[in-house]
């Protein structure tokens, strides 16, 4: 990965994770004023939108420690297991909230259920993110598992030479 590339990430990163700090802080001033407008439970998504928010900074973090490895060489390693796991944690924990955020909704769509099918739909899809995460993590595994291996080779053959 190019310094280029690794510097615009990391630049994206961290405007989505100021942004997410920015949510978070408007969510608890939010609550601690206590504004109750609107037909939806606001406390209750407020809290989710919040918990969502962290779930987002823990992917971030990860991201941003995974791209290090990345400049550095060291991704194909039993460390960067680590981040990937967070990843997907922080991930399917974001799927858990989008269901909590369409139970919270749902009762307000009796007339037309189809918004929270959508919603469960949207879930859905997000676990299917954390599913595509868990298959990138296994194909890292092997890919360990195949650097171990060549770094085995190489020493029994500078043994031979």
């Amino acid at each position: 990965m190019g310094k280029l590339t690794v510097r615009a990430l990391r630049a994206v990163l961290a405007v989505v994770f100021v942004g997410t700090v920015f949510v978070q802080a408007a969510m608890v001033w939010a609550l601690v004023t206590g504004e109750t407008e609107g037909s939806l439970p606001l406390t209750p998504m407020r809290v989710i939108v919040m918990l969502g928010m962290v779930a987002a900074q823990v992917a971030l973090a990860c991201v941003w420690r995974l791209t290090a490895m990345v400049r550095r060489g060291t991704v194909f390693s039993h460390a960067a297991f680590r981040y990937v796991d967070g990843v997907i944690g922080a991930i399917t924990a974001a799927a858990v909230l989008w269901f909590a955020v369409t139970a919270v909704n749902a009762p307000g769509q009796r007339e037309d259920p189809g918004v929270t099918v959508i919603l469960g739909g949207i879930g859905l899809a997000i676990l299917g993110v954390a599913l595509i995460v868990l298959v990138l993590r296994m194909l890292l595994a092997q890919a360990v598992a195949r650097d171990g291996e060549a770094a085995q080779m190489r020493a029994e053959l500078d043994e031979v030479i």
